[in-house]
């Protein structure tokens, strides 16, 4: 990792490392399926709300896995992005975020 020297040991990434890049991920998905930003592949806003509910379900069920192991300001981060998808994609579904 970064924080690590030349002459440290390198550490394999734990699960719950994984866990978090897989969140972020899923996270970046969602805003793709939200049509707020651009797919990864097309480079289209592309709107797909039921694939984004999905992505804001697994996000937080890993969350639930995750929380245990994250101090208070990565707890705090993660709740605000959970947060602010789960309003976003409400907005898209009711029509206020057209």
């Amino acid at each position: 990792m970064a924080d690590q020297t030349p002459n440290e040991p390198q550490t394999p990434p734990s699960v719950y490392d994984h866990i978090a890049v897989i969140i972020q991920q899923m996270a970046q998905v969602c805003w793709q399926k939200l049509g707020l930003q651009p797919d990864t592949i097309t480079g289209k806003l592309e709107q797909n709300l039921d694939e984004a509910k999905v992505a804001v379900e697994v996000i937080t069920r890993l969350t639930a896995i995750l929380e245990p192991q994250l101090d208070d300001e990565d707890r705090r981060q993660i709740h605000n992005m959970i947060r602010d998808l789960r309003i976003n994609v409400a907005q898209k579904i009711t029509g206020a975020g057209a």
